[in-house]
């Protein structure tokens, strides 16, 4: 993993990413008034107007340490190389903080002498998006790491049958207030909190009440500015840049649910857009495991420098044939879990909150008008894949002792798939352009 991420970083650049000129559009902007104070871009200054800032802090930071550094005439130009690269730095520091708070979840849960869980390890690193993502100026990444100090706290007040702790209460309020200032997604992790309280896992509900809405406060103390923002500029919590229509499921064509003859070909084919043409599922497979849209893996935007493109449509597409087996065992791993432990609060919560998840984000898709598919990206759901990675892995640890054998040939598919996959963790971008790119 270290390997990975350190890889990117020479090879990659998040000038490229998703959105990249209006996310770099953003941070221009909100540097400008930094660190004197905070001033929002509005829909006339980026187009990700909408986004929350906690993702754009760190390279709005970077930003003013050029600015005051360097000589130039041109200082935004001159600047984004600069702290595109140190952002990619730092939130591969805080992805790896999210995998050790996570460890040592599973070493609680699992009641477990030693952090060290292959399992886990093993799980959270077979997917694409998940280096992707974090190679990105995106607020993704902050959502899965207050997410992890999320969960590590509310696994320890499920442990004391929250009895009030106001630490304990204090800081899942500000880990509430960073999810909703990372990204709207994350407000998809929250109705499961309030769901939950009418399940039997719930032991006392009354100290469980108290204790959630008491860190719901002081989350919405830090994080509501942002949307009531939103709401006064623009007539909405939830504002977005692409026309909203009123939720149905006629909004889209019968081929977005059910994939067509030619989806499915295309699928273990040829990967790479246009191919799947506004398909839901095969559209979040392919781009899960490897890369659909090209902006990692096979450099749409620079075809003429890119490396591997002659052969990186067939490549993906043997990523998406192996990985499929992988997609079966996961799945399998993440049912027992959720049968295995169907009376633990903690399971039936992560559980909860990957059904909310797709459910929102299905919503979300069906109420926007977007006929060509690009909202369709697995990195708008990474706090789902996170979350199922975690589940499937605390019953893969439980075969080791319980099935060694089964557990064994598992491990041994799923590493194959990993060695065989591993290309799609890696840039293709050659590390001398990404030298001399500017944005």
């Amino acid at each position: 993993m270290l390997f990975i991420l350190g890889f990117n970083i020479i090879h990659y650049t998040p000038l490229l990413g998703y959105d990249a000129e209006a996310h770099i559009n953003y941070v221009d902007h909100l540097s400008r008034y930094l660190p004197d104070r905070i001033n929002l871009p509005s829909d006339n200054d980026s187009r990700e107007f909408f986004n929350p800032p906690l993702g754009y802090l760190a390279p709005s930071f970077f930003q003013i340490i050029c600015r005051n550094t360097i000589k130039s005439s041109d200082f935004l130009n001159d600047c984004r190389p600069f702290y595109s690269f140190y952002t990619q730095i730092f939130q591969s520091f805080m992805y790896l903080s999210t995998i050790f708070i996570n460890l040592k979840i599973l070493k609680n849960f699992n009641k477990e002498n030693t952090i060290f869980n292959f399992a886990y390890l093993l799980l959270i690193s077979l997917t694409a998006v998940n280096y992707r993502t974090i190679s990105m100026i995106r607020g993704e990444p902050y959502i899965v790491f207050f997410l992890s100090v999320f969960l590590y706290y509310l696994l320890q007040a499920n442990n004391n049958e929250f009895f009030f702790d106001l630490r304990k209460i204090f800081i899942l309020g500000l880990a509430i207030g960073g999810i909703a200032l990372s990204r709207q997604w994350g407000f998809l992790l929250f109705p499961p909190l309030i769901l939950i309280v009418f399940h039997k896992t719930v032991i006392s509900k009354k100290h469980y009440m108290k204790f959630i809405l008491n860190s719901f406060f002081i989350g919405f103390i830090l994080s509501s500015w942002f949307y009531f923002n939103l709401f006064f500029q623009y007539g909405s919590f939830t504002a977005f840049n692409l026309k909203r229509m009123p939720f149905s499921f006629s909004n889209k064509p019968v081929e977005f649910y059910i994939p067509t003859f030619d989806n499915i070909k295309y699928l273990f084919y040829k990967p790479i857009r246009p191919y799947l043409d506004n398909q839901f599922i095969t559209t979040l497979y392919s781009d899960l495991w490897g890369d659909y849209w090209g902006y990692f893996t096979f450099t749409s935007l620079y075809l003429d420098i890119g490396r591997n493109q002659k052969v990186i449509g067939d490549y993906l597409a043997n990523v998406n044939k192996i990985s499929f087996v992988s997609t079966l065992i996961i799945i399998y791993l993440y049912y027992k879990t959720c049968k295995v432990y169907k009376n633990s609060f903690f399971i039936k919560y992560l559980n909860f909150s990957v059904i909310f998840t797709f459910l929102g984000y299905m919503w979300f898709l069906l109420s926007i008008y977007e006929p060509t598919g690009d909202t369709i990206k697995a990195t708008y759901l990474i706090q789902a894949f996170h979350l199922i990675a975690f589940v499937a892995s605390i019953y893969l640890n439980k075969l080791k002792i319980s099935k060694p054998n089964l557990y064994k040939i598992t491990v041994l598919v799923l590493s194959i798939t990993f060695i065989y996959n591993f290309q799609t963790y890696l840039s293709h971008y050659p590390a001398s352009f990404i030298e001399d790119y500017r944005f």
